[in-house]
């Protein structure tokens, strides 16, 4: 009998769950929608902020994970216990959670004792902020070159890292950072929510 995820240590998930690179899917945007609606409906309107498509499934054409990626940014006077019930019993699993230097919580979906399922999603939850990913988004759609090469690293990387997601992510890293840094530059805090 297959162990519960829960059960599983990390290189145990690891192997379950290798990281696989896609071409870029065109139903990724729709999966997005629908997962929107559902959480819309889900809360109080007053405490969700805002609802974004991050990661490279929201670049067209950007080889990536097929997994997608939502930042659900929430007001800071919202009831954390509340939305993670909330979530839990929506079918959503919590994967992680900080309150230090700044409140982040992780969610997935689609993640089964026999590996994949069809639609696979990462929830980011945060309070309402000037997040770097969705500047980084915004660069990567609006400069196709940068896409390419971010593409590439990544293709590199997995040759590497297939089975080590910690390892896999931190090698993107400085990548990440310094078109992000571009990218703010860029918007003039576009997303800033001092605004």
């Amino acid at each position: 009998m297959a162990k519960e995820l829960s059960e599983m240590t990390k290189e145990e998930l690891w192997e379950l769950f290798p990281i696989i690179l896609k071409e870029h899917n065109t139903d990724y945007k729709k999966w997005y929608q629908i997962e929107k609606r559902k959480l819309l409906s889900c809360f109080d309107e007053k405490s969700i902020m805002r609802i974004s498509h991050i990661g490279s499934t929201a670049v067209e054409g950007l080889i990536t994970k097929p997994i997608v990626d939502i930042l659900l940014e929430i007001d800071n006077r919202c009831n954390i216990e509340k939305l993670t019930n909330t979530l839990l019993h929506n079918g959503w699993l919590l994967m992680s959670s900080q309150s230090n230097p700044c409140m982040k919580m992780a969610f997935n979906k689609g993640y089964t004792k026999e590996g994949f399922a069809e639609k696979v999603y990462h929830l980011h939850v945060r309070y309402y902020h000037n997040w770097n990913e969705l500047y980084f988004r915004d660069y990567l759609s609006e400069h196709g070159e940068v896409a390419k090469e971010y593409a590439k690293l990544k293709i590199g990387l997995l040759e590497k890292y297939e089975h080590d997601q910690d390892r896999y992510t931190d090698a993107k890293s400085d990548f990440i950072l310094k078109y992000t840094e571009k990218a703010k530059e860029e918007y003039a805090n576009k997303y800033n929510s001092e605004k």
